[in-house]
């Protein structure tokens, strides 16, 4: 994730608070995923019972356990504010395990693997030297170095004339080997194309430079995936940094202020729904919103 080069600096109080709120968040994960495990295994003990066993048989996971111990020990901050991270929190409390997919790779990674605990959280990162730098401390992470084709001076020029190439229209659109389409992700890991992600969190690439490769490929793409879910439900796709121009643009144009279901500081979070069962002629499938 951006946080090697756009980490925000915490006082030390107000980072004491966030690095404890963390692993709360944590602790309550492991928790509840003991809660949900003993529930299942025991339906027909009474409630009272299942809650008992379960605060005394639950086990962490691996991950689970070195997120504590990383949290607990270290410094360094998730760049997200916990009140940003609570909304990601809430909808894993619901749904995890799962499928989510998180562009970039930062200080929060182990945060976000330890909180789908049993499912699959898969990292894409820009950068294959501060992949390195995440995975020497967390080797447990799942992460894969993604390149992009474009660049954030592009973006006015992308937005304008998408349209003209029939391989971007939301009813041709498609990723995998795509290169006529200069905002589809054309090239990810097989695994990113093989999954049907329920989660994805766009908090990377960098786009803070004009030679930045920015996020519309990764916005683009997020919508693209979600409008071809097969599964039941929504996707739901949380974006980061709003406040800069080419985020809330895209976001406007691609994932669409009517799937908006929270914002909270610089957060958005849409639930976008499938557009695999609409038929041609429904504004739903001609248009991305």
């Amino acid at each position: 994730m951006k946080g090697h080069n756009e980490n925000q600096h915490c006082k030390p109080e107000r980072r004491r608070l966030l690095v404890v709120a963390i692993a709360g968040l944590i602790v309550g994960a492991v928790v509840i995923s003991g809660l949900i495990r003993s529930a299942e295994s025991s339906f027909f003990c009474s409630l009272a019972g299942s809650k008992a066993r379960a605060a005394a048989e639950y086990s962490a996971t691996p991950i689970q356990l070195r997120a504590i111990l990383h949290y607990a020990t270290s410094k360094i901050v998730p760049q997200q504010s916990f009140e940003e991270v609570s909304v990601s929190f809430d909808v894993l409390e619901e749904i995890s395990p799962c499928n989510f997919l998180v562009f970039g790779l930062g200080f929060d990674s182990l945060m976000w693997t330890s909180l789908n605990p049993r499912g699959t959280t898969l990292f894409l990162e820009e950068d294959p030297k501060w992949v390195q730098t995440v995975l020497k401390d967390a080797p447990d992470l799942n992460a894969h170095t993604v390149r992009y084709r474009t660049q954030l001076k592009e973006s006015n020029d992308l937005l304008s004339t998408y349209k003209k190439e029939p391989l971007c229209a939301p009813t041709k659109a498609y990723l995998r080997g795509n290169q006529q389409c200069k905002l589809a992700l054309e090239s990810l890991p097989e695994e990113v194309y093989e999954k049907e992600w329920d989660m994805i969190m766009i908090d990377a690439p960098r786009g803070y430079f004009p030679q930045a490769p920015g996020r519309m490929g990764a916005i683009f793409s997020a919508a693209v995936m979600a409008r071809q879910r097969k599964g039941s439900g929504v996707t739901h796709v949380f974006l980061h940094d709003v406040d800069r121009k080419v985020e809330k643009t895209f976001a406007a144009e691609f994932l669409c202020k009517k799937y908006l279901k929270k914002a909270v500081g610089r957060l958005w979070h849409f639930e976008i729904p499938s557009a695999m069962n609409r038929t041609v002629g429904d504004e739903a499938v001609d248009s991305f919103c």
